[in-house]
């Protein structure tokens, strides 16, 4: 038995496979924690001639034995277009290895379409199903060369080409593609062009243990020098008939389970390990062999390279992982350490179907739902699984605890059963802290201008630089506009204005008191909610004013509390990505601390989903967390999530499109626990979440609406659905369902009798 060290590879061999298995399942889940992958495809055979004649295959056909010698490309995007309303994400391209070099009836075809190769043709068809669909193609195209390589990387997320073995054997006699070297050349080339790309071992055809290993060293040592190799696949062999090897046994189990656990021990823990869940009857199984994923599974074609073998129900893979404690979670056809934009793995041209495709762990997103939208939220997850971490940090949370960023993002990476575990628990503190009511204020939403000098990317309500060409005109209200509007706002009963808008070339520090005063010509009384820290920092800069005196003269204007907006969120290194030119993380603190310290209230904002992850999540919590620590200046917590349709960010192909319902509902949930005995307000968006999605979100750890609104216009330029307007009847008809009572509050929680 392994224990701990490093084993030699001599060792291993003499080992058995139960010897080997409790050390890869340990690695397993050390590097992976509670998470098992698969992704859901589409397979696309695009043709099934090949030049190859290997021993085992009956996937190459003779051209007497095909219909056509390869798919047309209607045909292609029949089974796309399946596979995408099936909610595939993937689309495997399988084919037989440089057919019109063998074959006339494929050279003439290809010839007569226009195509130079069978390469050029597959190239043709992902770029077709990729814009055609969305689904990620992945390329199996054999043996290539460099050039080959680069066409497809520009249509393709990720290619892939089984080493199998890396010794002559007699099943590859007939096999000119099958040469080491020409392999292991492909393996090399794909490195040196940053491409995301599959390999594997296929166990039975006459190798031994020391040839797979000498093939897992080989693939290990392209690895660390590239860096490329994404996944390795141990198949095993199983015997068909009318091929060569028909009469030969099946790989054995022994040797298959020990081949698993021998890759996950000396291969480098940041490769995925797969084995195919269709050639063995006990899939789940080899999971105690160090295996994380379970490949392609499809909900719309078969295997074509093992048509006799069908595909497992995920249902069962789901529910018999669920009682190992560990949870199924759809994966795109590039694993989630090579989406991130900084790697280079992905082309450019096809990185933005990749983040229309991914979550914040850059997996599949898992429903069509998205902020802003029409679709109704998915319902809860069945499933009961939930990691031991999770278990154990709930277990000693207390509200006040002091999470850190690993427990933090341990709290949003909860699915299933933590999921639930997450969310029950922050509703009963809800409950514990701030009791039953969900509360609301009448307030008027006057957005004075859209024009603005800063690049902020996400943003599509303020005219500037990069959105002239998005929804609306550029406008500048009058003073005289804004006090109408006020008093419109308190004649319908307002007790808060929030004031924001872009920041306009021609202001100066006397704008913003000008727009208090005119507040205050509407209305004597009502609440002066107004300007982001953006605005307050331009105001002083313009003023020539340190914070403290600026905000001391808005606040004897009149200004009563400020917004968190400007926040986004507060990660250099992701800001450089959403508004380069916007204030930094370390200014928008200063700006709320001085803020606070001159007597003045304000919120937290975060703006979450499209670029970022849970780790730049964690990042926002803990930095405004201190702040709060240091001043209990914050009334409020709001997450906002990114509302993706009509940004620069997301036409441009640089953003995901907002988060997943799982993780707006998990925003709100962990800011329950987390800000608990600091921040007793967490309120939830219906702009941005809908009455449906707000319902659910109240019942995970949310106690507050925010305000009717009467003009909402920053989400509805970024192409929200939702009105923009609630008035305390629909509000409460929204409540009306939970049982729980609606309740006025001002601005600052007090209670107001309607």
């Amino acid at each position: 038995m392994v224990t701990s060290g490093r084993t030699s590879l001599d060792d291993l061999v003499h080992l058995s496979a139960a010897e080997l298995a409790p050390a890869a399942y340990r690695r397993a889940r050390d590097t992976y924690g509670d998470v098992v992958t698969y992704s859901p495809k589409v397979f696309i055979p695009l043709t099934q001639l090949c030049r190859d004649r290997c021993g085992y295959c009956t996937f190459a056909q003779a051209p007497a034995r095909v219909t056509s010698p390869y798919m047309a490309l209607d045909e292609v995007m029949e089974v796309a277009v399946a596979g995408r309303d099936a909610g595939c994400t993937e689309a495997l391209f399988t084919l037989g290895e440089r057919p019109e070099l063998r074959y006339d009836e494929a050279a003439r075809w290809l010839a007569a379409r226009g195509y130079s190769s069978t390469v050029d043709y597959v190239a043709s068809a992902a770029q077709m199903v990729l814009e055609g669909t969305g689904l990620l193609p992945h390329v199996n195209a054999g043996a290539l060369y460099p050039h080959e390589l680069r066409q497809l990387r520009a249509v393709s997320a990720s290619q892939g080409m089984m080493l199998e073995v890396l010794t002559d054997v007699e099943a590859h006699r007939l096999a000119p593609d099958k040469q080491p070297q020409r392999r292991l050349a492909t393996l090399r080339a794909a490195g040196e062009l940053k491409i995301a790309f599959t390999t594997g071992l296929l166990v039975g055809i006459g190798e031994s243990r020391a040839d797979r290993l000498a093939t897992l060293e080989a693939i290990a040592e392209y690895h660390l020098e590239f860096g490329h190799v994404q996944e390795v696949i141990i198949q095993n062999f199983l015997p068909k008939p009318r091929t060569a090897m028909a009469g030969w046994p099946a790989a054995d189990l022994e040797e298959f389970h020990w081949t698993i656990a021998a890759a996950r021990l000396t291969l480098p823990p940041d490769i995925h390990l797969q084995a195919p869940p269709n050639l063995t009857d006990a899939p789940v199984g080899l999971l105690d062999y160090g295996i994380d994923d379970f490949g392609g599974i499809s909900p719309v074609t078969a295997d074509f390279v093992n048509p006799e073998r069908p595909w497992p129900a995920v249902s069962t893979l789901e529910r018999q992982c669920a009682q190992r404690g560990l949870s199924l979670v759809a994966r795109l056809t590039a694993y989630p350490s090579f989406v991130g934009e900084e790697r280079g793995f992905i082309d450019e041209g096809v990185r933005a179907y990749v983040l229309a495709n991914a979550d914040a762990h850059s997996l599949a997103r898992n429903d069509a739902w998205y902020s802003g939208a029409d679709h109704a939220p998915p319902s809860p997850p069945m499933n009961s699984a939930t990691s031991r971490e999770l278990d154990a940090l709930l277990r000693r949370y207390e509200p006040g605890y002091l999470f850190d960023e690993r427990e933090l993002e341990t709290l949003f990476g909860a699915r299933n059963g933590g999921f639930h575990a997450v969310v029950e628990r922050a509703n009963d503190l809800r409950r514990e802290l701030v009791g039953d009511d969900v509360t609301f204020v009448i307030n008027r939403n006057i957005n004075y201008t859209n024009v603005c000098t800063f690049k902020c990317r996400f943003c599509a309500f303020s005219k500037g630089p990069l959105s002239l060409n998005l929804r609306g005109d550029p406008y500048l209200l009058t003073l005289e506009e804004i006090s109408e509007r006020v008093r419109e706002a308190q004649d319908r009963g307002a007790t808060e204005v929030c004031l924001q808008g872009g920041i306009h070339p021609n202001f100066d520090g006397d704008y913003y008191v000008d727009v208090i005063a005119a507040v205050r010509a509407g209305s004597p009384t009502i609440h002066i909610h107004a300007f982001s820290a953006l605005e307050v920092y331009e105001g002083a800069r313009r003023s020539n004013q340190d914070l403290a005196t600026y905000l001391t003269r808005l606040k004897e204007a009149g200004l009563k509390t400020l917004p968190g907006t400007a926040a986004e969120i507060l990660d250099d290194r992701v800001r450089s990505i959403l508004c380069p030119d916007k204030i930094s993380s370390d200014q928008w603190l200063e700006v709320h601390r001085v803020a606070h310290q001159v007597g003045l209230r304000s919120n937290i904002t975060i703006m979450f989903g499209a670029v970022e992850g849970p780790a730049s999540w964690a990042t926002h919590f803990i930095r405004t967390r201190d702040l709060q620590i240091a001043t209990g200046g914050f009334t409020e917590f709001v997450p906002l999530p990114y509302v993706h349709m009509a940004t620069p960010l997301f036409l441009k192909g640089r953003s995901r499109k907002g988060p997943t319902f799982r993780e707006a509902v998990l925003m709100h949930a962990v800011a329950r626990l987390h800000y608990a005995t600091r921040v007793d307000n967490i309120q939830v968006s219906w702009v941005k979440m809908g009455a449906e999605g707000a319902r659910r979100i109240l019942e995970a750890g949310a106690n507050d609406l925010g305000g009717t609104l009467m003009d909402e216009n920053i989400s509805r330029a970024a192409g929200a659905t939702h009105g923009q307007e609630m008035d305390a009847a629909a509000l409460a008809a929204l409540v009306a369902p939970l049982g729980r009572p609606l309740r006025q509050r001002s601005t600052l929680y007090q209670s107001v009798s309607r």
